[in-house]
């Protein structure tokens, strides 16, 4: 029987696309399966997500090992070996943990990981950020099967805790010798997604601070008027605070700044109040009063600046206050005085950015301004250990749902994702000026 030309090309057409979908529904799969393991916090299931990457690993033949340097926080280490192992190597690091989810809020159960009509996943960590741990994997996948050979070493580190500080985390990781003979030059982390076509990238990002302050006075009769009680001086200050914030957002609702480059304040909790049987105790003034707050500090902040103001205008001893405050402190370099978080180079000179522009453009994607990132990561840790680390999710066209009830990634999105990080990893494992390595480390 004779088959036309015509038909052949039609079967080999066919078999490509179907291909192509199985491929595609494969990798979906995965993702869906990372996600439905609850890293939730309070009680992370971190090993039974340890499990899930080495299995990815071993399908890969990279190399991998689990380190705990505190016990019940693993941290996962692959390694795809490069052809010259001299050149200073890629890490391209993510975290396993997630922040809770109230489930009752959710349209989808937050760890199922169901799929919508219109392609949206939604999981809790579907943004934030399970979905470029397997984006790495992916891309490496793919690179794999093109028979693609790198000449740096890649690293992919796994790490717990980052929702709540990194310090069992990527902060024990960094400290440690097994990460000084990685011989790391450039670290990926995470970024934001983007509600527009662009894609978002960070440099540096802001400081947490945690501040609570306290009243004290004399408790008393809920019908009778004191001066310096602890609820009226709390909400004294309550205000001030409120005043400083709204100073600082006009700016950002002007387009003045971004946010990231201005000091964010909010507050986290307030307690007092007699507790009682039905409630609270209504006609007695607490003799107690507590507020809490988040402060976020822009790389080139004051704190000095910051921390006077609480301590005179926030929290006054005069008004019988008192108040805590827990800071991260950058590590500096030796010759750097100033006490200002590190941050990355961006210019035009800088090899890894052309790289990274490159590989985006490569990949049909386009990169926005750089930003100062919002919130903390873990990406500060390296930082500290002088080394540049950028962040970056690639997440375009998506609302930003980190941390937020039904957090969605679209399925289409998240495949482009993974084109992006082929692109960057072949970039980045490509290059081989060793030269400017050692220059951006001196400049940070």
């Amino acid at each position: 029987m004779e088959v036309s030309l015509n038909a052949i090309i039609t079967i080999f057409f066919f078999f490509l696309i179907t291909s192509s979908v199985q491929s595609s529904t494969e990798i979906i799969t995965r993702f869906q399966q990372f996600l439905q393991i609850n890293t939730a916090h309070p009680n992370p299931k971190y090993y039974e997500a340890a499990d899930f990457i080495i299995s990815q690993a071993k399908s890969l033949n990279l190399g991998f090992e689990t380190l705990e340097f505190v016990k019940g926080k693993p941290v996962v280490l692959l390694k795809w070996t490069g052809k010259n192992q001299n050149l200073p190597s890629i890490l391209l690091n993510s975290h396993t943990d997630v922040v809770p989810a109230e489930h009752s809020k959710w349209i989808n159960p937050p760890f199922d990981a169901n799929v919508d009509e219109l392609g949206d996943i939604y999981a809790r960590g579907s943004q934030d950020m399970k979905c470029v741990g397997l984006q790495y994997l992916e891309a490496i996948r793919r690179l794999k099967t093109s028979g693609f050979q790198p000449i740096r070493t890649v690293y992919l580190s796994f790490v717990p805790d980052e929702e709540i500080g990194g310090r069992t985390g990527a902060k024990k990781l960094t400290e440690s010798e097994i990460f000084s003979k990685m011989n790391v030059g450039i670290v990926l982390d995470e970024g934001l997604a983007s509600p527009n076509e662009t894609y978002r990238i960070f440099y540096a990002e802001r400081s947490a601070w945690s501040l609570v302050i306290k009243a004290t006075g004399s408790p008393g009769h809920g019908a009778k008027l004191y001066d310096n009680s602890a609820m009226e001086n709390l909400l004294k200050s309550i205000e001030s605070v409120r005043r400083f914030r709204a100073s600082q957002f006009d700016m950002v609702k002007a387009g003045l700044k971004a946010e990231g480059e201005v000091i964010s304040v909010n507050m986290a909790f307030l307690q007092s109040g007699t507790p009682s049987p039905t409630g609270f105790v209504m006609n007695l003034q607490p003799s107690e009063a507590e507020a809490g707050f988040d402060i976020r500090l822009p790389p080139f902040a004051d704190p000095a600046s910051l921390e006077k103001r609480i301590s005179e205008e926030w929290a006054p001893s005069t008004r019988n206050m008192t108040f805590e405050l827990r800071q991260y402190k950058p590590k500096t370099p030796t010759d750097d005085k100033s006490g200002k978080a590190h941050i990355s180079p961006t210019d035009s000179s800088y090899a890894w950015w052309k790289l990274l522009e490159k590989a985006v453009k490569k990949a049909n994607g386009k990169l926005g301004k750089p930003e100062v990132f919002p919130a903390s990561t873990d990406a500060k840790y390296f930082r500290d250990q002088g080394i540049p680390a950028i962040g970056f999710s690639p997440m375009a066209s998506t609302p930003i749902l980190l941390h937020d009830h039904n957090e969605f990634l679209n399925q289409a999105e998240y495949l482009k994702g993974i084109q992006m990080y082929e692109s960057i990893i072949k970039e980045f494992t490509s290059y081989v000026g060793s030269d400017s390595d050692k220059a951006s480390r001196e400049e940070l």
